[in-house]
């Protein structure tokens, strides 16, 4: 496959190194071979979270969302992220300092006497959003393994959707674009009851209403188990976080493992139809054991 580089800053979040190291693993094997490059954002700090951080306090949520942003922006490269999370706050965050002038010139007097240069002119997009800017025809063809037979269960995630009037994807409730970049490897996306449903982390669910949380994920888990998938692709980080430790924590109280879908990311499972290693890609780091998965990939 043959493209232009496309340079990007990259923002790894907090959960993503400190949890996940082996998704973001994943991430810098394979998105080069697309023809992207990622230089690391130095310097830079929680996102904060959209759900959390912006209800107690909007003007310190924003300014650290506009640091980061700001950081990109004198790299001279756009900001790529991992997390949906990430992601929403710094769509939202541009929305606010575009849209409202006023908000930008307040940004600007935090960061004065920093170094700190914003005019928010600079773009934060998923890792997802620019694979997808490149089709599935393109992925196609760095396929080199094609991944029949595998049953794929596609988890989008709330904040990479919406809200709407600030993502880059068509208004619709009914998104096709992962489900056609997972298909891209062969694999096969499978229909399932509540697709679109929330993982259950989000909004600050998952730390402040651990049932409440627990009790979605397993809404959702019964639904994927009853579809049959030999997995779980997502795209978020926090998302990845809910899935793998919820299917622990279920099977602990029910005193057996009900729940075992692996959870990978999606440059994960390109990366298998790459035929790269799998230990590159840090799928022998996962807290549900994706052995089930690679035995049926690699016989």
């Amino acid at each position: 496959m043959t493209t232009e580089t496309q340079v990007y800053s990259f923002f790894l979040g907090c959960v993503m190194p400190n949890r996940f190291p082996n998704l973001e693993a994943s991430i810098r094997v394979v998105l080069p071979k697309l023809g992207i490059d990622l230089k690391d954002l130095e310097g830079a700090s929680c996102c904060p979270a959209p759900g959390v951080i912006r209800s107690f306090d909007e003007p310190t949520w924003l300014a650290l969302a506009a640091r980061n942003l700001a950081l990109a922006e004198m790299s001279g490269h756009d900001l790529i992220t991992g997390c949906n999370g990430c992601y929403a706050t710094f769509k939202e965050a541009l929305t606010e300092v575009r849209e409202h002038p006023r908000r930008l010139k307040e940004v600007k007097k935090v960061f004065k006497g920093m170094g700190i240069k914003f005019s928010g002119k600079v773009e934060a997009k998923h890792i997802i959003e620019v694979i997808s800017d490149l089709g599935p025809d393109k992925i196609r063809e760095v396929v080199t393994r094609k991944l029949e037979g595998i049953k794929v269960g596609v988890h989008y995630g709330c904040h990479l959707l919406k809200p709407s009037k600030n993502r880059p994807w068509k208004q619709t409730q009914r998104h096709t674009f992962l489900d056609e970049l997972v298909e891209a490897t062969g694999a096969e996306s499978i229909k399932y009851k509540d697709k679109n449903l929330c993982c259950g982390a989000g909004g600050g669910v998952r730390g402040s209403q651990v049932e409440v949380s627990i009790d979605i994920a397993k809404e959702k888990l019964d639904n994927l188990v009853e579809a049959g998938v030999d997995c779980i692709v997502d795209v978020c980080s926090f998302c990845h976080l809910q899935y793998e430790t919820a299917q622990a924590q279920l099977n602990t109280e029910l005193g057996e493992k009900k729940y075992n879908i692996p959870v990978i990311y999606y440059t994960q499972l390109l990366g298998l139809a790459m035929e790269l290693n799998p230990s590159e890609l840090g799928l022998d780091k996962h807290v549900v054991d994706t052995k089930p998965l690679l035995d049926k990939i690699l016989g």
